[in-house]
């Protein structure tokens, strides 16, 4: 194996590394949103007037 091969071997690997690396973390991401739109609805679900109605008294 040449210099030019070893070098393309390498930067296949590490391409390889990062594009898993990456899935992970946009796998991480996208849960973290998926529990938070459910706290978000059963907060919601708890409240149902949340946001919607102000209660004032003078």
């Amino acid at each position: 194996m040449n210099a030019i091969q070893l070098q393309q071997a390498v930067n296949i690997s590490l391409t390889k590394q990062v594009q898993e690396t990456v899935q992970a973390q946009a796998s991480m991401l996208l849960e973290g949103f998926a529990q938070t739109q459910q706290s978000v609805q059963e907060a919601q679900a708890a409240h149902p007037s949340l946001g919607k109605v102000i209660d004032v008294s003078i």
